[in-house]
């Protein structure tokens, strides 16, 4: 009959933690960059596009023209 192996007990906690350690900083950076890419430079993406058509003065002149500003009477 072969003898059992003993259970490694030594240092079990602190190579637990090295592992866990390691990989829930590489899945925290491969989280930000993932997040960085896809979250971020769409909605980076979105704004430029919205204010690359946007006109100021139209959409001043279509607010005052419903009433919404006291100080600019609608039609002046």
């Amino acid at each position: 009959m072969s003898a059992v192996a003993k259970p490694e007990l030594r240092r079990l906690l602190y190579n637990q933690i090295k592992t866990n350690l390691i990989v829930s900083i590489g899945l925290g950076i491969v989280g930000g960059i993932v997040y960085k890419i896809f979250i971020c430079d769409a909605r980076k993406a979105k704004y430029s596009e919205f204010y690359r058509n946007y006109d100021i003065d139209k959409e001043f002149e279509r607010i005052k023209s419903t009433g919404v500003f006291d100080s600019c009477p609608p039609g002046s």
